[in-house]
């Protein structure tokens, strides 16, 4: 049987979505599939950076961390994107990335691939499910399969019962959360398994 391989393409200002990124890459790999840790690269002003210890501290501790590139991504079968609110939608420096990736687009070498994502904000009606709903749509135009993870499994309800993706409010991720990264990567595992069969 043929590996799925799968992109865990993230962005994380001061942590959050670095925990989630790692609960999925644990998942998914115990799921079976190989899978690539990448993280999106810094765009923000190193002046800006530097006024703020926790931005600094939390990029230090992701320098081991590749960061993303065109090849992950036509070498993904699958795509589980992470990315913090920001006015309900992504993070700028996720755009950013993705804003690179047209050239693949056009070619078509993003299409017939999975996608899901994960989020966080603020608060609990800062924009998850609209920064999720914004991903999907990106994804859509790619041509990509979308795997939510619906009400599939009791641990998406447990943890704030988000059928669109993983979210949570920013500053950690607690055991109930985990559970739900983890379902949700391991269903983004099965179905890529399904397609590249």
């Amino acid at each position: 049987m043929t590996q799925a391989k799968i992109a865990i393409v993230f962005y994380s200002t001061y942590g959050t979505n670095h925990q989630v990124a790692l609960a999925a890459a644990e998942a998914a790999k115990a799921a079976g599939a190989d899978v690539r840790l990448r993280r999106v690269a810094e765009t923000a002003p190193a002046e800006v950076i530097a006024g703020q210890d926790a931005w600094k501290e939390q990029l230090d501790k992701m320098q081991d961390i590749a960061e993303v590139s065109a090849d992950d991504m036509e070498w993904a079968d699958g795509y589980f994107f992470i990315s913090p609110t920001r006015f309900g939608g992504v993070a700028s420096q996720m755009r950013a990335f993705i804003d690179t990736l047209g050239g693949l687009w056009f070619q078509g070498k993003l299409a017939n691939k999975t996608f899901t994502a994960a989020t966080s904000a603020q608060n609990a009606n800062g924009g998850q499910e609209t920064t999720l709903l914004s991903l999907y749509i990106t994804a859509m135009h790619w041509g990509t399969v979308i795997v939510a993870p619906g009400f599939t499994d009791p641990s998406v309800a447990e943890a704030g019962g988000n059928p669109y993706g993983f979210s949570t409010n920013a500053g950690g991720l607690e055991d109930k959360g985990r559970a739900a990264v983890a379902h949700q990567a391991t269903r983004l595992v099965e179905m890529t398994n399904k397609l590249v069969a």
